[in-house]
Parts: structure tokens; sequence; C-alpha cells
């Protein structure tokens, strides 16, 4: 019996032993199934991190891409826009100035308003003013209109030969009267909104305190501002040539135009809304008592008064925008490609000139070419009758080119079969250049 009972207690420790065993190798082998799992958890993790990243390193990218244009490239953007505007019906650009005008005075009627009583002091308040009256110009840009100050810039397609002076003149003209009737409009329904009289009558004592400052401006320092206006506005519109987005355009103008109004500078179609109220409100004795003056002192505050402000302060912003950006920029990026350009059309006006004589032609105008230039041309115009040298360019460009004085930008852009830096050219070349070189610009190489 006791050999049975050991045999016994000997069978249950070897069963329990080897339970034990059984339990230890499950323990072990679930938690290096954990393990495996954990680890096949984390390299999931890890790739699902690397495929989030390389998409965002990829949309980074294409913002980037797509987020401006070159200085260079917003040059042509601006003249080809000139060209558009001087081209535009009649009905639609004095439309569009209308809508200009009254976008203007609606940034106008809110800096009359946010700072009015604002107890920030004087920078802060001028800082807030200018925030806000960006409205217009964002309304302008992005919904769409035309405006004079802005379209100083059509001068960059006139100097280029591509918009006639009288289109010019046609655009100023039609655009400014427009945005003077949208002004005008604007300002005469705010004020049969009696907005003035908000604030125990603040916004109409602002209002009125803000035109009769304008008004009592002399010429010269009504000239000055006008031309630091419209240098600032000019800027904004240009630096929105580089934006391919809403908001990148949208942050392109809050800086310029913050600055010109914070800075006490002259809007010519900000004045059209600014001006106008202040006469409406001159005949509130109210309001001219609430802004603790007289009627002797808003006495400017009529017709020859406006006009008074609205000339000087009008070729001050011709002169800031269409001579300080417009020329300027022309003739920093856009110069030597139109003289090329115009080198390249000589030959062909020569050719279809009539017969007859000679002195009935007129004098060709002496071209300055630079160096680079006018060796871009002579290979483009050797490529375009010689086969062989176009062979050679495509197979071996440095060679080809080596006797050739180009710039770094047009060696590469040869030696590459990529000349779209000649595409904007295409238009003032003659036919048989034009269609080479659209043929050239369809492939991929020469």
């Amino acid at each position: 019996m006791i050999d049975v009972k050991d045999r016994t207690n000997q069978e249950v420790e070897e069963d329990v032993g080897a339970g034990q065993a059984r339990f230890r190798n499950e323990a072990g082998y679930l938690e290096e199934t954990l393990r495996q799992r954990q680890g096949l958890i984390q390299a999931a993790a890890l790739v699902r991190l690397g495929d989030v990243m390389e998409e965002l390193r990829d949309k980074v990218a294409s913002i980037g891409a797509a987020a401006d244009y070159t200085p260079p490239e917003c040059a042509r953007r601006c003249e080809t826009v000139g060209v558009s505007k001087g081209n535009l019906s009649t009905l639609s650009t004095v439309l569009l100035g209308i809508m200009a005008g009254v976008f203007i005075g609606l940034g106008a009627m809110l800096c009359t308003i946010v700072t009015t009583d604002t107890g920030l002091g004087f920078g802060l308040t001028k800082l807030l003013g200018g925030l806000v009256f960006c409205l217009g110009l964002i309304l302008v840009v992005v919904a769409g209109a035309e405006l004079f100050t802005g379209n100083c810039l059509i001068v960059m397609s006139w100097i280029s030969g591509k918009t006639s002076t009288m289109q010019v003149l046609r655009n100023w003209g039609l655009v400014y009267f427009a945005n003077l009737a949208g002004s005008l409009l604007i300002a005469g329904l705010v004020f049969a909104t009696m907005q003035y009289t908000f604030s125990n009558l603040g916004v109409g004592a602002n209002a009125l305190a803000i035109a009769n400052a304008k008004v009592n401006l002399t010429f010269g320092s009504a000239f000055a501002r006008g031309i630091l206006c419209n240098l600032l506005v000019c800027l904004a519109v240009w630096l929105c040539f580089s934006a391919k987005s809403v908001p990148g355009k949208i942050l392109a103008i809050i800086f310029p135009i913050t600055a010109f109004v914070a800075a006490g500078f002259e809007h010519s179609v900000a004045n059209m809304y600014f001006i106008p109220m202040g006469i409406f409100l001159a005949g509130k004795p109210a309001v001219v008592e609430a802004a603790g003056l007289t009627s002797a002192g808003v006495a400017n505050l009529d017709i020859p008064g406006f006009l008074g402000n609205l000339i000087p302060v009008t070729l001050g912003n011709i002169v800031g925008g269409a001579i300080m950006v417009g020329v300027v920029y022309w003739f920093s990026y856009l110069r030597q490609e139109r003289t090329v350009a115009a080198f390249a059309a000589a030959p062909a006006a020569k050719a279809e000139a009539p017969a007859g004589n000679p002195t009935s032609q007129p004098k060709a105008e002496p071209i300055m070419l630079g160096m680079g230039s006018k060796a871009l041309f002579d290979v483009l115009s050797r490529a375009r009758h010689d086969t062989a040298f176009l062979a050679s360019l495509s197979r071996n460009p440095e060679e080809a080119l080596k006797e050739y004085d180009l710039t770094p930008a047009e060696r590469a852009a040869l030696a590459s079969g990529d000349i779209r830096q000649i595409e904007s050219q295409i238009g003032t070349l003659d036919k048989a250049m034009q269609t080479w070189l659209i043929a050239r610009l369809s492939q991929e190489k020469w």
C-alpha cells in the first residue's frame, strides 16, 4: 500500500511538473507571439509614418512649386494683363470701374468706423485702420474690378509696344471716372443709412475730420503723399502677381496697403469716398459740433476743395505707380527681352516695307542689345536656317555654342532645348521666326 501511495504521489508530482512545464511553454509561446505582434504593429506604424511623411513632403513640395512666380515672371504677367486691360470693352471697363469705386469705398467706410473712439493711441489706431482698409483692394483683386491706381501698371505693356497710347489713355479715363461714380454711389448710400449717428455722432465726427484734413493739404504735400501711396499700392498689386492662391494674394496685399493708410498717404479713389462723405456731413451742424469744428473750419469741404485735393493726388498716384513701379520694373526685367524682339522683327519689317522712294520709309531707330541677347538671337537665326547646326546643337550643345557669348541662363536653355524664355517674344517676332519657334517649343528637344 505504501508503494502504491508513493507511486501515486510521484505520478501526481510528475503530472504537476508536466503541467507546469506545459504552462511555461504556453506562456513563453504567448509571450513570443505578443512580442512578434508588437513588432509587426511597430513596423506597420513606421511604414505608415513613412507614408505620411512622404505625402507631407510631396504636399510641401507642391505648395512650394505653386506658391509664387519669380519677379521676371511677374513682369511678364503684368505686361500680359496690361494688354488685356487695353483691349477690354468699354462696357466691361466702366462696370468693373464702378465696382472698384464701390469696393474701395467699402474699405474706407470700414476704416472710418474702426478708427472711431478706439482709445488705442495714434499709432495703433492708424495701424488698425490700415489693416481693415485692405478690404477694398482685396475685393478688387480677388473679386475682379478695374482700379485706376492699380491700372497705372499698364505702362509696362505700353513701353513694350503691345498697348497703344490711346488704349492706355482710354483705359485710365474710363476707369477713373467709373471709380468716381462708384465711390459717390457708395458714399451716398452710406450717408443715407445715417451711419454717421453711430457712437453718439462719433462716426460722423471722425469721417468729417478725415475729409477736412484732406482738403486742407497743400498741393505739394498732397502730390508727395500721392506718389508714396501708389508706390505701395502698385507694389501690393505687383506682389499679387507672384501668388497663385487667394490666401497668397490677400497676404501680399495686407502689409503694403496697411502701410500707406497708417502713414497718412493719399489715394485718389479712396478720397473719392472720404471727401464727398465729408461734404455731406458738413451740412449737419450736430456732426460739425461733435467733431469740435465750426462752419468756418469746414469751409474747404466743397467741390473746389475736393478738386484741389484730387488733382495733385491723382498726379502723384500716376508718378508713384506708373514710373516708380511700372517703368522701373520694365527696365529691370523686360528691357533686354523686348529689345531682342525688336531686333528680330526689324528685318521682317524692312522686307515688308512697300517699294518706292527710300526717303518715304521711316528711319530705323538704333537698338541697344546686350551681348548675351544678341548672341541668343544669332543662335536662333542660325538654327532656323542651318539644319546641320541644329543637329549639332541637339547632339553636343556645349561644342555648338562655345563660340557664342551667351549668358548662363541662355546657354542652359539652349543646351536643354527648353526655350520658354523665348515664348514671351513669339508675338513680336516676324512670321517665319514665329512658326519656327512654335515648332521647336512643341517638341521636348530641338
